[in-house]
């Protein structure tokens, strides 16, 4: 089924850059794709459109935009002064007198908050000056463990706007998984919470906080937050009230500092298939272009003080584990309200409710209510009905990211949304990645929608979908790479001295020699690598793309990736447990099914208590979210002649192709044990997945 929208009752904010573009470039162009492919041929053209567009200030002018076109290594902007903080911070005085909040939030508790600009500007400035005053210099990391609360969005702002260098993990996380992220890149500094609510439970987290106090030895000062009890005190540590309390002159005329446009930002952490997870460095500049892109032009999120009376309330439920908090916070860039909330989305174990972030949303007036797949595939499964939830109406965007959207699960939140008179709900749905902290494809407001796709190509992203030699393939299934950068790719990754783990990372397969100009052109990009994803994808000639899943052994569980070595390292830590395999079967729009195989030391069983000791492990060491679905015992784990895990050929075998197609069992160490695979694929195939 195919539909199209209807004309908004605004203009759509692609429009009107198209608008601006044409008054202000003599650029008229007559469909979209004649816009993208122009946006990623004349690279300075678009991104000096998006700067001034934008009106992003710098005391100092750029020499040039893209100085250096290679990947890695693109020199963007060079010459120019900007700050993250300051970009967000510039709206304050106009949103304000708008009546509009920064941030509205909310907890399991029913904890309400509204902080106003004025307010946020305020405790940003303390916050900062009291990080000043402990020593905190440009380039220093300040390093967090808070919770999806406004908090952790002023302790953001206020390390960036003295060019510390921010990274943050979610209190559900393990302290292994933690400490494995905040030892690469040694923080000075530690801000912390006591404890948080989640599925109706309380859990305190104090013995985690003198745990990371004792293996991050780089750490000078400590600050915490009191979320489970405001009165909470531990020894060493700052409180937050102390920290932000401040309201003097000197707050009063703090301003962010000004910092070159590739000063790194933040530390995002990524993880491969191999090793510890990747610390992601990505720049001020680079992010404040990309994610006004990705949010303002595509997402088509107005300013709170533009859109109309109302003002736009931007949602997208996240915890701060994924770089989806990220995209959330960035919605402050252009002055929009950010509406959020911490805990489960579901409600708890004891009383499943699907219905907590909808009521949420209608009694705060979201207008872009964002979520993962997963979310809605639930809420659908639950036989929620939207109309008991509230007055809806207000929401004209429904936002999806993290794994593949079904179309039966689009088509159902459509029904629901035609049911509360809104008959032009119009489906946003992303694809793009921690790594760069930006989306490859996205949505177009005024495009047709064809649930199970998403509508386009991001602008200035050279998408295609390359086949293993390299050529563009359409209408078929291939490597999703991009052919030209983008400001927002890493800078760098934490500690990789000579670049090597981030070739490996994202140039290992189409390596210098292999760029191509989008179109079929030879272009500068040939001098450089390839950016390969990690993802199958195929573009249908009418622009569409759907997304089939990872094409590497990534596991991605609700939009949160993680390394399988990271699940091997909690679980293979238990006695009885000799070795293990992992796959994430995530595909098209289906379920993640991540079956965990073992193998058990001679005289253990896989009995009840032993299944629990290791979804108890893969819980505590990582999160929840990494629990598997199904623990099978297996005789052994297959390997190549190098020791190396096979998991990219079982998931593929499992996922339903031919054992000879998927692996070569002369560079295998032990071919005997396929065959058990083999007849567990085709057990799934005659009796169902999962």
């Amino acid at each position: 089924m195919e539909t199209t929208n209807t004309t908004p009752p605004f203009i759509p904010q692609i429009r009107l850059y198209q608008t601006w573009l044409r008054d202000q470039r003599g650029l008229a162009f007559d469909s979209y794709d004649a816009l993208w492919c122009w946006s990623t041929t004349d690279l300075d053209a678009f991104w000096q459109s998006l700067w001034d567009y934008f009106d992003i200030q710098s005391p100092t002018p750029h020499t040039a935009v893209l100085a250096r076109n290679t990947m890695p290594g693109a020199l963007w902007f060079p010459g120019a002064q900007v700050n993250y903080a300051r970009q967000a911070l510039r709206h304050v005085d106009a949103a304000h007198a708008a009546g509009q909040p920064a941030i509205i939030s909310r907890n399991e508790k029913g904890l309400h908050r509204e902080l106003s600009w004025p307010e946020l500007r305020r405790q940003v400035a303390s916050l900062a000056l009291h990080l000043k005053a402990q020593g905190v210099q440009p380039g220093d990391r300040v390093a967090a463990y808070l919770p999806n609360v406004p908090e952790a969005m002023i302790a953001f702002l206020a390390t960036v706007s003295i060019g510390g260098v921010w990274s943050i993990c979610a209190p559900d996380m393990g302290t292994h998984a933690v400490l494995d992220r905040f030892r690469q890149i040694e923080p000075k500094v530690l801000i912390a919470v006591d404890g948080v609510t989640y599925g109706g439970r309380d859990h305190d987290r104090r013995s985690v906080l003198a745990e990371l106090r004792e293996q991050l030895p780089s750490v000078q000062h400590a600050l915490l937050l009191g979320n489970l009890d405001a009165s909470v005190s531990i020894a060493g540590w700052v409180d937050w009230e102390s920290a932000t309390g401040r309201n003097d002159a000197e707050v009063a005329a703090f301003e962010p500092m000004w910092l070159p446009f590739d000063h790194p930002l933040w530390i995002v952490y990524s993880s491969g298939t191999t090793g510890l997870p990747k610390p992601i460095v990505h720049g001020h500049g680079g992010m404040i272009l990309v994610a006004l892109q990705l949010k303002v032009i595509h997402n088509d999120i107005g300013s709170s003080y533009a859109l109309n009376s109302f003002g736009e309330r931007y949602h997208w439920y996240s915890s701060t584990g994924w770089v989806m908090w990220n995209a959330q916070t960035s919605g402050l860039l252009s002055g929009t309200t950010c509406v959020i909330f911490d805990g489960n989305p579901g409600g708890s174990k004891e009383h499943p409710d699907w219905g907590v972030l909808w009521r949420f949303a209608a009694e705060t007036g979201v207008t872009f209510f964002g979520a993962g797949a997963a979310f809605f595939a639930n809420c659908m499964k639950a036989g929620l009905v939207l109309a008991d939830c509230g007055d809806l109406t207000r929401i004209r965007a429904l936002g999806t990211t993290g794994s593949p959207l079904s179309p039966e699960v689009q088509e159902w939140g459509t029904a629901q949304f035609e049911a509360l008179g809104t008959n032009d709900i119009w489906w946003n749905n992303i694809s793009g990645g921690t790594d760069f902290c930006g989306a490859f494809i996205g949505g177009h407001r005024e495009l047709p929608m064809v649930p199970g796709e998403m509508q386009c190509r991001m602008l200035g992203a050279a998408v295609e979908s390359w086949d293993a030699e390299g050529r563009p393939v359409q209408d078929a299934v291939g490597e999703l790479v991009c052919a030209q950068p983008i400001p927002s790719m890493p800078l760098y990754l934490w500690g990789d001295q000579d670049g090597s783990r981030y070739l490996s990372s994202y140039f290992d397969m189409y390596p210098a020699g292999h760029g191509r100009q989008p179109g079929g052109g030879d272009g500068p990009a040939s001098m450089g690598a390839v950016w390969r994803h990690g993802d199958w994808l195929k573009i249908g000639a009418n622009g569409g793309c759907i997304i089939y899943g990872r094409s590497d052994a990534t596991i991605n569980r609700h939009g949160l990736r993680m390394g399988t070595s990271e699940i091997y390292s909690a679980v293979e830590a238990l006695p009885e447990v000799l070795d293990t395999l992992v796959v994430d079967l995530e595909y098209l729009g289906r379920d993640s099914y991540m079956p965990l195989f073992v193998v058990l030391r001679p005289g253990s069983v896989l009995d009840e208590a032993l299944r629990a000791r290791i979804n108890g492990a893969v819980r505590t060491a990582l999160s929840p979210r990494f629990v598997p679905d199904d623990i099978f015992a297996v005789a052994e784990v297959p390997r190549t002649l190098s020791g190396k895990k096979q998991e990219l050929p079982i998931k593929k075998l499992l996922l339903g192709q031919p054992i000879e197609k998927v692996v070569n069992k002369d560079a295998m160490a032990n071919p005997g044990c396929l065959d058990w695979y083999v007849d567990f694929a085709a057990r799934r195939a005659t009796y169902g997945a999962s």
